[in-house]
């Protein structure tokens, strides 16, 4: 067997749509508009926010932060996998793959954080609203976003260095169209149980203390709101949390769907790849039309600025 270690790897072969050749053209349309569906719809958000003095508030700075972490988990594996559909060459550097690998763990997990910080942040909104602005200051919430990202990176640079600190052999095909740790440490001739615990300790711990984090939020969410007397109090009360446990549901329900589903015998490899793929991309551009569409604020912010910008260049004339 020809045998790979840290000091001959040169590439990895990505081959999570070699199987997919015949549909290579269409596939690269279709992921392309919406990888472009994406940029545009968190690139909206983040103008909306920017420019609208309303919006400046603790929600929609988390909400900002969104945003940037939907453009930034796509553009991490997009842009190569739309090269390999384009190209089927389907190769990947061996620094291009630790980088990969880096900033999708780096960038998945600093949103789990953000999520759980988002389910406080309207907890604190819902159930104590008179002590809101003292709770949630400029200062806190710039504390914990930056904790989430310094989280999210720090816990990304500990499974990267462990993954990559083992020795490869056999092959160097990648069972994925991107390098994630599961199919990178499957390529190790040497022992991956310091590996493999790490991602089930540390990432377990730290995913499963976010989750709770944010159900449990929502609990005493949707317990005050049931104990509000009028119909009107109730709306407006789930309206501003709305939007959000969406996004909670649609984060958790497609991460459970795509790493419990390939467990079973019953799928191709192939089809749990185009899970996989439809995860990592379909929610990032699902994120800002949940926002845009059932947020009047985020509406109107948009319509203005579109709006007015259009008035100003008609007024040039």
């Amino acid at each position: 067997m020809e045998a790979y270690n840290l000091t001959t790897m040169t590439q990895f072969i990505l081959i999570g749509l070699s199987d997919l050749s015949e549909v290579r053209y269409p596939l690269f349309v279709v992921f392309a508009l919406i990888y472009q569906i994406t940029l545009l719809g968190n690139g909206a958000i983040l103008l909306a926010i920017g420019i609208e003095k309303k919006l400046h508030t603790p929600m929609y700075f988390f909400l900002a932060n969104l945003s940037v972490l939907d453009i930034s988990c796509p553009s991490a594996t997009v842009p190569k996998m739309l090269e390999n559909l384009l190209t089927e060459k389907n190769n990947i550097s061996f620094v291009g793959c630790v980088l990969q690998l880096y900033f999708l763990v780096a960038l998945v997990g600093t949103e789990v954080f953000l999520l759980a910080v988002m389910a406080y942040d309207r907890y604190v909104a819902i159930c104590f609203p008179l002590h809101y602005t003292l709770i949630m200051t400029r200062v806190r919430c710039i504390q914990l976003t930056v904790g989430t990202w310094a989280a999210g990176f720090l816990n990304s640079l500990i499974h990267t260095v462990a993954t990559f600190n083992l020795t490869f052999c056999k092959s160097n095909q990648v069972n994925q169209y991107y390098c994630d740790i599961p199919p990178v440490v499957a390529l190790s001739c040497s022992s991956t149980y310091v590996a493999e615990m790490q991602v089930l300790v540390i990432g377990g711990v730290l995913g499963v203390g976010a989750y709770l984090l944010s159900f449990i939020s929502y609990i005493y969410i949707i317990s005050t709101i049931l104990k509000i007397q009028s119909g009107e109090g109730k709306r407006k009360a789930f309206s501003t949390c709305a939007s959000h446990l969406l996004v909670v549901c649609l984060f958790y329900g497609t991460t459970i769907f795509t790493y419990i589903r390939p467990s079973s015998s019953q799928h191709s490899p192939a089809r749990d790849r185009l899970i996989a793929m439809l995860y990592g991309v379909i929610t990032p551009m699902l994120n800002p039309i949940i926002y845009s569409l059932r947020n009047r604020e985020v509406k109107g912010a948009l319509r203005r600025a579109f709006c007015g910008r259009t008035s100003s260049q008609q007024g040039g004339y």
